[in-house]
């Protein structure tokens, strides 16, 4: 006790009772569980953890006089603006995704390239045939976030040359970024294009019948941003020149007898890029650096709302 006052205790909520296990160690922080299905606390919440989701649904019920912060345990924050009621801050979970889903971008494209979905589905054949590398290539990368540049870590050492667009023209320590302004020029040159882009109204059907008509016959395209960055329909009718693997849809989740699934040359995974391994301690990390700012009377880290 300091000056006569007891140290403050935080409430925070957490989406299971895991998390309460994982979080034992913590002082002056009261933990509870809380999933969002159920009512919401009658209590003030300091800080409430989500499951991990990036639907938006449901926090239009939240009652801001009880609940302060927000922690997403997701990247993307899709229609949070227009659902969150004003009061209540909301917080992404930068730095715990992006590697993982770089990882996976990775791992679908080189799927992709080499053809081991085509090989997949032949099992109990021996159908050896040449295959295109990524040795050689170019790599046109459409997003500079953080996703993007862990995709530059990663694809740096395949021998092929990265393209980097962004929204705008800049340069940096490794060169020129080029402008999205520049697409036209530069779809025709490359032999594959990984997109890792959020989801505004510039970049939704951004992958349009003009965008892939631009490319090369052969080209790949990969998408781990979000589902209506490309226009699925225009993926179906370059089937068999283009090739397209992709983490997100739209919608999600794909219903089973959409196209996709049976276009030749597309590659599905639904929605894994951030579920790996690696996530757990790395969101447990961005809890506890929230609860050790917030006990400290600072805002939160990684505010996008609020």
């Amino acid at each position: 006790m300091i000056g006569g006052m007891a140290p403050r205790t935080l409430h925070v909520t957490v989406p299971d009772v895991d998390w309460v296990d994982r979080l034992a160690d913590l002082t002056d922080v009261d933990l509870t569980v809380w999933d969002f299905s159920s009512p919401q606390p009658e209590r003030h919440v300091d800080l409430a953890v989500r499951p991990y989701t990036v639907a938006a649904a449901g926090l239009d019920a939240l009652d801001p006089a009880r609940l302060g912060v927000i922690q997403s345990q997701a990247l993307g924050f899709d229609g949070v603006a227009e659902t969150l009621p004003a009061g209540i801050t909301y917080c992404n979970a930068v730095g715990v995704h992006e590697e993982s889903t770089a990882e996976l971008a990775v791992a679908l494209l080189l799927a992709s390239q080499r053809e081991v979905d085509r090989y997949a589905r032949e099992a109990g054949q021996w159908n050896r045939r040449f295959t295109a590398s990524l040795i050689d290539r170019r790599i046109l990368l459409l997003g500079q976030g953080g996703i993007g540049g862990e995709l530059v870590k990663r694809l740096d050492g395949f021998g092929a040359e990265l393209v980097r667009v962004a929204s705008r023209r800049r340069e940096d320590d490794r060169g020129v970024v080029h402008g999205v302004d520049e697409l036209p020029s530069l779809l025709p040159t490359v032999d594959v294009v990984v997109l890792a882009v959020p989801l505004t109204d510039d970049t939704t059907r951004l992958v349009d019948d003009a965008f892939l008509a631009a490319l090369p016959d052969g080209a790949v395209v990969v998408n781990v941003s979000r589902g209506p960055v490309v226009d699925g329909d225009a993926v179906v009718r370059e089937a068999g020149r283009i090739r397209f693997a992709t983490d997100v849809t739209a919608p999600e989740p794909l219903p089973p007898e959409h196209p996709l699934w049976s276009t030749p040359g597309v590659l599905v995974s639904p929605h894994v890029g951030g579920m790996s391994s690696a996530m757990q301690p790395r969101i447990e990390r961005v809890v506890r650096r929230q609860v050790a700012r917030l006990l400290d009377g600072l805002g939160p880290d990684d505010v996008v709302l609020g």
